[in-house]
């Protein structure tokens, strides 16, 4: 029951992202970057609490996958939020959760996996509910572009999962915490070019936005979460998963008074119901779907 509660906690902590976000007066480079900084900073403390050390033999032979993965986790930050600037929070995050689509499209190239007929009826839904969300009734193009982004975001994260398979001998705990760093450390050079780095868009909201986001949202999310897992089955966690994109819409509703038509529901259900089955159908996954 404590690693349901626990789960259950991380999820709604993940569904109230997109409401910060949107008060954080800074670039989406910049808060990326901040909330690796913050939030590795946040789990290699815990795991110097718990004394957990991680095998430096298995760092070195997975550092290129660690590097190339948390680099695109990194620019899934960026795009996602971009996403949450010009579109709802709603249409954002069920744009996002379009990542194990993604997955099930790539998976018998990179995974050699087969593509059944259920698989394929999978997708084909998803993209009648993505064609639903992205014509919400006439609305402007900058909903079209947040879109966008979010899918972005989202083959981004398909990604993430799909190099998270062939990394070897690390626990989730591990492999995120030196994502995190590597999304900093990749981040950096390019927020640079950007002439970013003065954060003078930074004021006192935004600093404890972004506090919030690389403490709770980041390091405390991640941390509850890989200590949840262990006491549940897959299958739970394939359903629970799916209080976070729900509790988005219900937060978004409450604070921001964003309203989704019948045609976007209809479409988030068809991509939200594909990607529950593509779960079901793939329980040798995990780790979540989506994770902001």
């Amino acid at each position: 029951m404590r690693g349901k509660i626990r789960l259950i906690t991380t999820m709604l902590i993940f569904g109230s992202i997109g409401v910060f976000v949107k008060n954080i007066e800074i670039s989406s480079s910049e808060m990326a970057f901040l909330r690796g900084v913050i939030g590795s900073l946040f789990l290699l403390g815990t795991s110097i609490l718990v004394k957990h050390k991680p095998s430096l033999k298995s760092l070195k032979q997975n550092a290129l996958l660690l590097l190339l993965s948390g680099g695109a986790i990194g620019l899934n930050w960026i795009f996602l939020f971009e996403s949450y600037r010009y579109t709802t929070i709603s249409n954002a995050t069920i744009s996002y959760y379009f990542a194990p689509i993604f997955v099930m499209i790539l998976a018998p190239w990179v995974l050699k996996e087969k593509l059944t007929p259920i698989k394929i009826g999978c997708i084909i839904a998803a993209m009648i509910g993505l064609f639903l969300i992205v014509n919400p009734g006439g609305e402007g193009q900058n909903h079209t572009l947040g879109i966008f982004y979010g899918l972005l975001a989202a083959a981004l994260y398909a990604s993430v999962i799909l190099m998270n398979k062939f990394i070897k001998n690390l626990s989730g705990f591990e492999i995120t915490l030196v994502q995190l760093m590597a999304a900093a450390i990749v981040l950096l050079p390019y927020i640079g070019w950007q002439g970013n780095l003065t954060f003078s868009g930074l004021n006192s909201t935004s600093v404890i936005f972004i506090l919030i986001l690389g403490i709770v949202h980041t390091g405390l999310a991640y941390f509850l979460y890989f200590t949840s897992i262990q006491d549940l089955k897959v299958s739970t966690i394939a359903v629970l998963s799916y209080i976070d994109p729900i509790s988005a819409v219900i937060i978004a509703a409450i604070f921001l008074g964003e309203n989704m038509t019948v045609f976007q529901m209809i479409g988030g259900i068809l991509i939200l119901g594909s990607t529950f089955l593509s779960e079901k159908l793939e329980l040798k996954i995990k780790t979540p779907t989506t994770t902001p």
